[in-house]
């Protein structure tokens, strides 16, 4: 029989914040790869638009509504998931939000600060604490197995001004995915971040019409232009699949060169 290292057909995929941005681009090239695919999402236009494209591709799909702030939430959707397709082998762990709204560093509120720390941090430890406790109980059942992806940021390496809550959590999930990586691989369960550099994206809507961001900026980027969301299927489906059995603890840098011109 052919190896077809890329085939997720059987295996069961979440991706949080995947009801757009980065997350839909992810969530979509999984679906077409042949996995189910659950999604978790707030906004009810985008989480039902999201649900159709993802079923358009011939798969199960599902999109939960779970505010990834809430911890209790968090736990419901991840045991609401496995209840609904039986098992979870990927999950990315991708919902986030902008930091600090431009705000220079001594002006940084207490609140602004835990706000975003809250959704990029907590919810990041929430979502994998959940899915790899579900993972470990099912290697000791016999089926090893899993992998674990963090949507982290090139902000993880270079200086973030005025963003500082935002790079902060970037980096923290870094070392997260390490401490995970070296628990979980005695249960076949690998961990990595992605690092995306500048991509359209809601987040960055405000930036991609400004001429002197794009000149300055974007014309930095070896590749000469903003990412898209479907820029990131690959490193996705990639990440799900058995053709990355042997890589774990590892941080992937999609910028189109950024952070090395």
């Amino acid at each position: 029989m052919a190896f077809k290292p890329f085939d997720l057909t059987g295996k069961v995929a979440l991706v949080t914040g995947g009801n757009g941005g980065i997350g839909l681009g992810m969530a979509e090239g999984l679906a077409q790869a042949g996995a189910r695919v659950v999604v978790w999402g707030q906004n009810p236009q985008k989480n039902a638009d999201a649900e159709a494209r993802l079923k358009s591709h011939g798969v199960e799909a599902a999109v939960l509504s779970v505010d990834v702030s809430d911890e209790a939430a968090v736990v419901r959707g991840v045991a609401e998931s496995i209840e609904r397709f039986g098992r979870l082998d990927f999950c990315a762990a991708n919902a986030g939000i902008g930091g600090g709204g431009g705000a220079p560093f001594d002006e940084l509120t207490t609140e602004q600060w835990r706000r975003v720390t809250t959704v990029n941090l907590d919810a990041v430890f929430w979502t994998f604490r959940e899915t790899a406790r579900h993972m470990k109980q099912r290697a000791e059942a016999g089926d090893p197995g899993g992998s674990l992806m963090a949507t982290s940021s090139t902000s993880a390496i270079h200086g973030a001004p005025k963003n500082q809550a935002y790079a902060a959590t970037k980096s923290a999930v870094l070392a997260l995915v390490r401490g995970v990586a070296v628990e979980y691989a005695r249960h076949g369960v690998r961990a990595n971040a992605v690092l995306p550099g500048w991509v359209r994206s809601d987040m960055t809507a405000a930036a991609q019409g400004w001429d002197k961001f794009n000149t300055q900026v974007i014309g930095r980027v070896p590749l000469r232009r903003w990412g898209e969301p479907e820029d990131f299927a690959g490193v996705a489906v990639y990440l799900a699949s058995d053709a990355s059995r042997f890589h774990t603890g590892d941080a992937l840098v999609l910028d189109g060169g950024y952070t090395i011109y």
